[in-house]
């Protein structure tokens, strides 16, 4: 972290410890809305969600006081909301063992088999048989459209588990891969693997969409 940014990040941890009201505002209007985002990886109601995110805002009053700065507070914060959204998730049933996530996440080709030509193709065996689509060509509302938007929330919001949370902190809250790969505990190659296997199917359902 940049030293200007720890330096901004330990006085704002020292408001909040004074119970600065305004302080804390401005980390509420900072995190909220990604923090719900976030939520809804866990579960899947929205409802379920803004509770998980209230939840999480009173957890981080009540520890402020024992942060010790090991983490950033950014990680920190989302840290509680990741522990207040797995019990949350285990109560309505949702968790899935470990153990079944390799499974489920471990072994799918990243792009659909039937675009690529058959291996006893007598010119290109093996090649793309329908090539990804050029969008620089589109027009910039056709990307843009709320229509497209909805296609792509919803195409990450039918990603497993691993795979869309990792698009969400890498390419919609903005982290690097360093930050993802210590919060979720991955190596560096499980992490890249998962992020473009998510990046493979948004990009797949954006295609349809726009095709």
């Amino acid at each position: 972290m940049p030293v200007t940014a720890l330096r901004d990040e330990r006085a704002l941890v020292l408001a909040l410890r004074r119970r600065d009201e305004s302080a804390f505002e401005a980390l509420v209007e900072q995190y909220h809305v990604p923090l719900r985002r976030y939520a809804l990886t866990f579960v899947r109601s929205s409802a379920v969600a803004d509770e998980v995110v209230q939840e999480t805002w009173l957890g981080v009053l009540r520890g402020i006081d024992r942060f010790e700065g090991r983490s950033s507070l950014k990680t920190w914060i989302f840290q509680i909301l990741t522990n207040t959204a797995k019990t949350r998730a285990e109560r309505e049933g949702r968790t899935v063992p470990l153990s079944a996530l390799a499974g489920l996440e471990g072994d799918e080709p990243s792009v659909d088999p039937n675009r690529f030509l058959d291996e006893q193709h007598e010119r290109w065996p093996g090649h793309w048989a329908a090539p990804p689509s050029r969008w620089d060509e589109l027009p910039e509302e056709a990307l843009l459209g709320h229509e497209t938007l909805a296609v792509l929330e919803q195409a990450i919001a039918a990603l497993p588990d691993m795979q869309r949370r990792v698009i969400e902190l890498r390419d919609v809250e903005g982290w690097t891969s360093q930050e993802v790969c210590d919060f979720l505990g991955l190596s560096e190659a499980n992490q890249r693997v998962l992020l473009h296997r998510a990046r493979s199917k948004a990009r797949a359902a954006l295609e349809a969409h726009l095709a």
